[in-house]
């Protein structure tokens, strides 16, 4: 028996390990606006996040979503269309952490049940110094049918910021 009881603690331990790395990586929601009205089940809604990048300090981008009302969507098996809009910008001085490829996931998160996912990346304009991102959802099937683009120019950040980072002194 007392060992019954040691695996069931081990997995409520582990349960409770991943939902908070699960949560670690969900953006911020800053806002939902309804827009389409249901009498009964909820309502279809435009949702704007807020995710920082991992990789690169002072660099935070907003995306907004459509999320499917009704009681597939209460449910969470609705199929949530493609169009996701995107912006990103400088919060503060701009500091690589480690070296990336072009291309590489920022920001990654379901929108179906099975196949959809819309993914964020980063990439770099070293000609420029801009750090380039882009949204796109894509699923297995049908490919990526939307997409959005934010670029992010890296500059100083008030007086005390002196030393501009080059983003493709970081790209490998």
């Amino acid at each position: 028996m007392p060992w019954k009881r040691l695996a069931l603690a081990t997995l409520v331990l582990t349960l409770g390990l991943l939902q908070a790395a699960a949560a670690a990586d969900e953006p911020d929601l800053i806002f939902r606006r309804s827009t389409v009205f249901k009498w009964i089940s909820p309502n279809d809604k435009l949702a704007t996040y807020g995710v920082d990048d991992p990789e690169v300090e002072g660099v935070a981008c907003h995306f907004t979503v459509p999320e499917r009302g009704g009681f597939k969507g209460w449910l969470g098996v609705a199929e949530e269309v493609s169009d996701i809009s995107l912006a990103c910008r400088q919060i503060g001085p701009i500091r690589f952490k480690d070296k990336m490829s072009q291309g590489d996931d920022m920001f990654r998160q379901r929108r179906s049940l099975f196949f959809k996912k819309m993914q964020i990346v980063r990439g770099c304009d070293a000609k420029r110094n801009v750090l380039v991102y882009m949204v796109y959802s894509d699923k297995l099937i049908e490919g990526s049918p939307k997409n959005s683009t934010s670029s992010v120019p890296i500059m100083p950040w008030g007086a005390a910021d002196s030393v501009v980072q080059k983003c493709g002194e970081f790209i490998q």
